[in-house]
């Protein structure tokens, strides 16, 4: 179980460095000590009823939320990471849903006592708890409790929870370990992401397993520069990365070399063919991985160790593909009717396995929506329908053809707008590209090109899509960004893009 090599990577490697954040270290043995003090305050007569406990996740990566992270796993109650730099209205309603009476908080500023107050919270200081004996027992977690919830975006506009099980969480560290990955305790880790993004959990518990250092990136400044600064400067090995970051470095790429970067997985967004083949220069003696997965499958599920040789036959309009399953996951593509297809055909890609939340947070409505089942030699397997389109090759490989919601219908034509961003990028030579639905004032669909910091000629780009693309698959409008919106996660914050619309 996943707690237990936790716990015994606390004794292995005691003395070894668990985390540097901003230029400070804290040991295996400081961690659990740490971890311990929080544990058995949650221990206590007065928190014993409870399931779910809030944890304030600051964007400044603070040491006491990580190990309020693991105090509140030791202490068999499941986290809820709730980022107080997010809207209020968001916080209150993730509160309301799971809950949550008491947080735990390495401190108490304006955005945290607001949202204490406006939910009548108690409040656990971490950073301020008595010292205590370390304690490396298990507590008598079950397989089927909830290890956290993570919220995800609604269509409705109220977030839907994602609740993550120990079982679901184990699986994939079992999973991601039987991928092969040369890592040990000399190995060190890179952690970019908002504790609320699920791509963070592999950063943050991943390393504790077999010892390795976790190097969240310092907080302040542009996020990028922090990421290549903490690649450069402490010789990161092991770097989880949502594409659109390396693109913005893409101009610093010659001066750019990592020789320490063992792996670089790529995960969160598409990744494109040419700037893998560029990063894949910076880091010389480096692998590029490229994974994929909802938070509903715990992290990520497929996985493609990139293959520069094989380029275009491994892509779909420049997007790298995304491989195969993980061990003990099942990938299908499904047609309208939720038949499987065969290779070669189009259709939503769907998961099943281990790794699979058992369904929402208290939406029955959206279970049903989102899972089926399919018989399999006289025995049901319960699939997730992610909403993205897929493709399997010959090879057994998955191809990423874009979300179902990025199509749009022009003169009635089925239109994917990945396939108009893919010729754009060829021509222009941009990462940074969206094409964005919108309605005239007949209420005719659309659509708008967003480029990012393009000075070339927009007539000449449009008379270069005339050669590739139908007519009414060219965007009636086009205009450049200076620089694209990104959300917490570092993510093209398409909302925001579509907003500039309406300015």
């Amino acid at each position: 179980m996943l707690l237990r090599k936790i716990s015994q990577s606390f004794q292995k490697y005691s003395k070894r460095n668990a985390f540097c954040i901003d230029n400070n270290y804290y040991t295996y043995e400081q961690l659990a000590s740490t971890v311990s003090k929080i544990r058995k305050q949650l221990e206590k007569e007065s928190y014993k009823s409870q399931k779910l406990v809030g944890v304030i996740a600051f964007e400044s990566h603070d040491f006491y939320t990580y190990a309020s992270i693991y105090g509140a796993l030791f202490a068999g109650v499941g986290y809820v990471p709730i980022n107080p730099d997010n809207p209020l209205e968001k916080n209150n309603s993730i509160i309301r849903q799971t809950e949550i009476t008491t947080i735990l908080t390495s401190k108490l500023d304006e955005h945290v006592k607001e949202i204490v107050e406006a939910n009548n919270l108690t409040v656990i200081l971490t950073s301020e708890l008595p010292e205590t004996e370390i304690d490396y027992s298990l507590h008598n977690v079950k397989e089927d409790d909830i290890a956290y919830i993570l919220f995800t975006s609604g269509s409705t506009g109220v977030p839907k929870g994602v609740p993550i099980l120990h079982k679901n969480i184990s699986a994939f560290i079992d999973a991601f370990f039987a991928l092969g990955y040369k890592i040990d305790e000399n190995d060190r880790f890179c952690q970019m992401f908002d504790l609320t993004f699920d791509f963070s959990v592999v950063c943050y518990i991943a390393p504790l397993v077999v010892g390795a250092c976790i190097y969240p990136i310092r907080s302040g400044g542009i996020k990028y520069a922090n990421v290549y600064t903490t690649l450069e400067e402490h010789q990161i090995t092991f770097a989880c990365i949502v594409p659109v970051t390396i693109s913005y470095l893409r101009p610093y790429f010659p001066e750019i070399i990592l020789p320490k970067l063992k792996y670089t997985l790529f995960c969160g967004e598409a990744l494109y063919n040419d700037i893998a083949l560029e990063w894949l220069k910076c880091t010389p003696n480096g692998k590029i991985i490229n994974a994929y997965g909802p938070t509903e499958a715990t992290v990520f599920c497929l996985v493609y160790n990139f293959d520069p040789g094989k380029g275009k036959a491994k892509s779909f309009n420049g997007v790298v593909s995304i491989g195969k399953a993980m061990d003990n996951m099942k990938a299908i593509i499904i047609d309208e009717n939720n038949s499987p297809l065969p290779k070669n055909e189009r259709g939503e890609l769907c998961l099943s396995g281990p790794q699979v939340t058992p369904g929402y947070w208290r939406d029955d409505e959206k279970n049903e929506e989102s899972f089926f089942k399919l018989s399999n030699n006289d025995k049901d397997e319960v699939f997730y329908r992610t909403g993205d389109l897929g493709i399997m090759d010959e090879e057994g490989d998955f191809l990423f053809c874009g979300r179902i919601d990025y199509q749009v219908k022009i003169q009635g034509y089925r239109v994917e707008l990945g396939e108009i961003e893919y010729h754009v990028r060829n021509l222009t030579n941009l990462t940074n590209v969206v094409a964005i639905p919108t309605q005239n004032i007949f209420g005719t669909t659309q659509l708008h090109l967003f480029l990012e910091n393009y000075s070339g000629d927009l007539k000449e780009l449009e008379n270069y899509l005339a050669t590739k693309i139908p007519v009414y698959m060219i965007p009636s409008s086009m205009s450049s960004v200076p620089l694209f919106p990104l959300n917490s996660n570092g993510k093209i914050d398409r909302k925001k893009l579509n907003e500039l619309l309406n300015l």
